[in-house]
């Protein structure tokens, strides 16, 4: 029977291509613009998760990592070993916790002085503690180690920790290999000695790999003779010695958590299965070299076990099997710094231990650098993520899009004046000539019109009538420099990213919609500097207090003193001035103000009038000093001001740019 298909318009509810390289890029707009790092931006959406396009979750790597903390709680809930585990590892998560406390009670009390700057200065150090607690190994040996080197925020956290180190050398210094058991019940003398021949013949292959020798009997040989030993059908010797390593790591974890005396009785058992003793001593003998090849693979591991479930031995390996491999995602997912870090992630193993939905998030996030770098917006050097020229365009146009996805469309309407007239561009369209047009003469037009005229034939005759010539537009060119203030009390307000926002977006607008317009970039604090468009992206507040618009306003002036067309400067800050340059060249800073400070400011503001720069000034904090300074800097320069908010900013600069630009076409049509 053949397939049939049925195929529907597309109403835009269908569940369709859920994720591409613009949408991640969207989503880390706003954090890439906030804090000026793009990887930091992709590290914290890897953390975080998203929702895609239909809105379905994307789970992060904090929530993933509760996930696995959750199985790993339910199973050890729910089985029992038979004892009482040894309480060294839980008294070790239990100084973690108290450490996390007292980083807890540090922040808050930060938060309740009501210093701002005391306030972020801890919670960075704060992060940074509770980052270095989150990669501490799930191996004892691995958390002495980072706790040794980890220095302590609460005393009794330390002290804890001190009262535990001299029990746990003694644990560190013991051997944690026991003998094997479990699979070689029931064995016929026949199936010992090959089992014998089986661990001979491996230990002289690993020992011959750590030798650098040459490999006899060879991987194929060997699996020809004892595959049946390995189901997890190994496909080279790397592949094999692995899958050994995890199998006797896992029984070591299980002895490991089990007190002495079930400990003594696993002992017996598996030395009465062992009685052959060359059989053990070729166990003991690959226990010894695969602990040397493969020293991460988990022969510490520990568990306290507090459920009712009782479990056999062969049932308790697998759960061992399963608790490592938690353990092996979650320390793999701790470590993780990049998306591209996930790519070692068994994706299967993950849908295993946390279902589809969390497999399926996690093969989504590993993407995630990749499909930026297939789609050109960002390319990796030195080991760092950098935006390319494509992506900044396309954060740009994100910005932008942002801010007019909020605007009325009534508001903006067309910015294009559709009026003929004298200009430098080219319409590509003709006209009749008429006296006084610029002889911009269209050959073919021309010619054709001569020929319609005679019927045809040659030599073609050419009269005045026949004139077509090009139409040209009204060109109206304006020059801008965006001052934006990038004093510490921008973020301090929440106003820095809405700033940092609409320079993005007015970029975009004016590269792509009036190319020929040109737009300069100021940043300013206690000094101003000149900032070029692909700087934007990671331009950062500056850790300094003064708002020098003096500065600024000299930098605006000859940058535009270069340009041409209507010259204006858009100022977007939420302070007075408080600093300015002296003749010196020096910085002179004072809060509040001082007449010094806001008489040079103007003396730039007077300058700026002079050669026909219009400054309009967007604020975000209207405090008295400020409006009085705006209102001061109107008079003298007869341009605009707006208050208003982080909210509103985009639309006040987008609307009015637009806005002054379509009255700049109008004038120009009036005249031409």
């Amino acid at each position: 029977m053949p397939w049939a298909y049925r195929y529907a318009r597309w109403d835009g509810t269908q569940v369709g291509f859920d994720l591409d390289a613009d949408d991640v890029l969207s989503e880390i707009t706003d954090d890439l613009l906030y804090h000026g790092d793009l990887n930091a931006a992709l590290r914290r959406m890897l953390q975080s998760g998203f929702r895609d396009r239909n809105q379905e979750r994307v789970a992060g790597v904090r929530e993933l990592l509760e996930r696995l903390r959750r199985r790993r709680r339910d199973e050890l809930e729910r089985y029992d070993l038979g004892g009482v585990y040894d309480d060294i590892a839980q008294e070790l998560r239990d100084v973690m916790d108290t450490e996390r406390a007292g980083i807890d009670d540090l922040v808050e009390e930060a938060r309740e002085s009501g210093d701002d700057r005391r306030r972020e200065i801890t919670e960075q150090v704060a992060d940074e503690r509770r980052l270095q607690l989150d990669l501490v190994p799930p191996d004892l040996a691995g958390q002495v180690r980072s706790l040794q080197e980890y220095e302590f925020t609460s005393s009794e956290a330390r002290e804890r920790f001190d009262q535990l180190m001299d029990k746990l050398r003694q644990q560190l210094m013991q051997s944690y290999f026991n003998q094997m058991s479990g699979a070689m019940q029931s064995t016929t003398p026949e199936q010992m000695q090959r089992m014998k021949d089986m661990f001979d013949a491996l230990n002289r292959m690993l020992e011959q790999r750590e030798g650098g020798e040459p490999i006899d009997p060879s991987f194929e040989q060997f699996m020809q003779r004892f595959g049946d030993f390995f189901p997890g059908n190994p496909q080279n010797l790397d592949e094999l010695l692995e899958q050994m390593a995890e199998q006797m790591a896992a029984v070591q974890s299980m002895l490991n958590s089990m007190t002495p005396e079930q400990r003594a009785q696993l002992q017996g058992l598996a030395e009465q299965l062992l009685e052959d003793l060359d059989l053990r001593w070729q166990v003991d003998r690959l226990a010894h070299n695969l602990q040397g090849a493969f020293p991460d693979a988990g022969w510490g591991r520990r568990y306290s076990f507090s459920g009712t479930d009782p479990l056999g031995f062969a049932e308790a390996a697998q759960l061992m099997d399963r608790l490592g491999d938690i353990d092996q995602l979650e320390n793999l997912l701790r470590s993780a710094s990049s998306p591209g870090a996930l790519a070692d992630v068994d994706v299967d193993r993950a849908r295993d231990l946390l279902g589809d939905d969390a497999a399926r998030s996690l093969d989504r996030l590993s993407e995630l650098a990749r499909m930026l770098e297939e789609a050109g917006l960002i390319e990796q050097r030195e080991g760092r993520y950098e935006l390319t020229p494509r992506g900044m365009r396309r954060i740009g146009q994100n910005a932008l899009s942002d801010l007019f996805s909020k605007l009325a469309k009534d508001r903006l309407g067309r910015h294009q004046v559709d009026r003929s007239g004298i200009g430098q561009e080219l319409a590509y369209e003709t006209k009749s000539y008429e006296f006084g047009d610029p002889f911009n003469l269209n050959i073919e037009r021309t010619v054709r019109n001569a020929v319609q005229r005679e019927g045809g034939g040659t030599p073609v005759s050419l009269t005045p009538d026949d004139f077509e010539v090009e139409r040209t537009e009204n060109l109206t060119r304006s020059s801008t420099v965006l001052m934006v203030d990038l004093s510490l009390s921008m973020p301090m307000r929440d106003n820095f990213l809405a700033a940092k926002k609409v320079a993005m977006a007015l970029h975009s607008l004016i590269s792509t919609q009036f190319p020929r317009d040109y737009l300069g970039l100021v940043g300013f604090s206690e000094v101003a500097r000149e900032l070029k468009p692909q700087q934007l992206p990671e331009v950062s507040w500056d850790f300094v207090y003064g708002t020098n618009m003096q500065h600024a306003l000299l930098l605006s002036r000859r940058m535009l003193g270069r340009q041409t067309g209507t010259k204006q400067i858009i100022m977007i800050t939420d302070g007075e001035p408080t600093a300015h340059l002296m003749a010196d060249g020096e910085v002179f800073f004072s809060y509040p103000p001082v007449r010094e400070t806001v008489d040079a400011t103007l003396t730039e503001v007077a300058r700026c009038t002079r050669d026909g720069i219009r400054i309009n000034t967007f604020m975000l904090d209207a405090t008295g000093y400020l409006k009085t300074f705006v209102e001061k800097l109107t008079r003298l320069n007869q341009g605009r001001a707006f208050f208003t908010t982080p909210e509103t900013l985009g639309d006040y600069v987008l609307v009015d740019f637009i806005e002054q630009k379509r009255a700049m076409r109008g004038r120009a049509g009036r005249t031409a």
